[in-house]
């Protein structure tokens, strides 16, 4: 039982970061027409891929959408800006990666790691795209653009 919640937070937070990479990505790939930060993106999303493969379907079995306390929250609708999306997206794999590498320890220790090295490029991946958003846009993001 405590396996399978360990399990299913795992999931929800590896979901949520491959989900986030996923729309940097696609911003990389269609709004900025970047390949290399694209493959960057997409190479990080792998990753995580790779370190939980062999533990998928545990993942999936443990989960359980439908009585998800987190499921029926309220939507985040204060995206205005370009900026605003992307700086929620790489907080949202940030902060999930933080947790799959708190949990991994207690799960699969050499995973903790991994998931550590994953985060670390992804601020740096962070850095990367909000200075390619300011070039592109022609302004810099600034946390005072968001309405919280």
């Amino acid at each position: 039982m405590a396996q399978d919640v360990v399990l299913r937070l795992l999931d929800a937070n590896l979901n949520r970061a491959r989900e986030g990479f996923r729309v940097l990505e696609d911003t990389a790939r269609f709004l900025f027409s970047h390949k290399l930060l694209f493959q960057a993106l997409r190479k990080e999303r792998h990753a995580l891929d790779k370190i939980t493969r062999k533990n998928y379907p545990q993942l999936v079995d443990s989960r359980d959408a439908e009585t998800d306390a987190g499921a029926n929250m309220e939507e985040e609708s204060n995206r205005q800006h370009l900026g605003n999306l992307i700086a929620a997206n790489f907080r949202r794999c940030e902060e999930s990666l933080r947790v799959l590498e708190e949990y991994g320890k207690v799960f699969e220790p050499g995973s903790s790691a991994d998931f550590k090295r994953v985060r670390f490029r992804t601020y740096t991946l962070e850095k990367k795209t909000m200075a390619l958003y300011a070039k592109f846009w022609g302004m810099k993001y600034s946390h005072e653009t968001e309405k919280r």
